[in-house]
């Protein structure tokens, strides 16, 4: 089980820095990826344009999905889904940089395991630079324990799962809830018996800004939030003490003041 595919989607707010790097770290992989589709969420900049052609010439397995319109992570990446030739397929932001030994590491899982449905890692948070590492997010390893863990925040960092694409597509595949798209999904495979890991080791490396912290805040963000997590309840997977323990937390954290929040993300959130 040695082919796989790559799902990236990309949009117009996106740094055509950013997407360089990403897609660089994506394609020097010591087991490179057979396919690599990169969704375009509608109309892109010149830059990020120009790019994406470059990388077009030099990459024959990248595959360009372009949309007319923004629709939004959700039904982006659920339209590039589809276009992933391979059974197993790997997700990836076009901000965040892979370590070099990712895909490998993930395909031996696969081959250790064949009843496997998703498997993810542990991340360091990077700021401007990869070597100003300041925070990292672990995640449980074992079934049982992502299974639990996601009743109240997700067990995986979406960046860096491999899943099988018929586990996807099973479990209704990626739908449009904003803030949620990938917390959707996971909940939807459990509750359609998948099963899960995570590798005990950092895999990806994130990149996190000021910008984050803010956009979680406020009570606009927590309205939205709020909406999404009761779309989470509504699948039956969490309690009502699990939906408004995460409400109470989401609320605590979006009213906070941006360094304050900033800080809990780093230390208590995360690290």
């Amino acid at each position: 089980m040695r082919e796989f595919s790559v799902l990236m989607s990309v949009y117009y707010k996106e740094k055509a820095d950013y997407l360089r790097l990403s897609l660089d770290s994506v394609f020097d992989q010591t087991l490179p990826a057979t396919q690599v589709v990169l969704v375009e969420d509608g109309p892109l900049t010149h830059e990020l344009d120009s790019i994406i052609a470059e990388y077009s010439d030099k990459h024959k397995e990248l595959e360009v999905v372009p949309l007319s319109e923004n629709r939004g992570l959700g039904l982006a990446l659920a339209e590039g889904i589809q276009h992933c030739k391979y059974e197993l397929v790997a997700r990836m932001d076009t901000d965040d940089i892979a370590r070099k030994d990712r895909f490998e590491l993930q395909l031996k899982e696969f081959e250790k395991d064949p009843d496997l449905d998703i498997c993810g890692s542990y991340v360091k948070e990077f700021e401007e630079e990869i070597n100003n590492v300041v925070t990292q997010r672990k995640v449980p390893l074992a079934d049982a324990e992502c299974k639990e863990y996601q009743r109240r925040r997700d067990a995986f960092n979406h960046v860096t799962v491999m899943y099988k694409k018929s586990a996807v597509l099973a479990a209704g595949n990626y739908q449009h809830c904003p803030l949620m798209e990938d917390t959707l999904l996971w909940v939807n495979m459990f509750k359609n018996d998948a099963t899960a890991m995570n590798i005990d080791d950092y895999l990806v490396y994130v990149r996190i800004g000021k910008g984050m912290y803010e956009r979680r805040g406020g009570w606009a963000y927590y309205k939205k939030y709020k909406q999404a997590r009761k779309r989470i309840y509504e699948t039956g997977y969490i309690s009502w003490r699990d939906y408004e323990y995460t409400l109470l937390v989401q609320l605590v954290v979006a009213l906070m003041p941006n360094k304050v929040r900033g800080w809990v993300f780093k230390r208590l959130l995360h690290g």
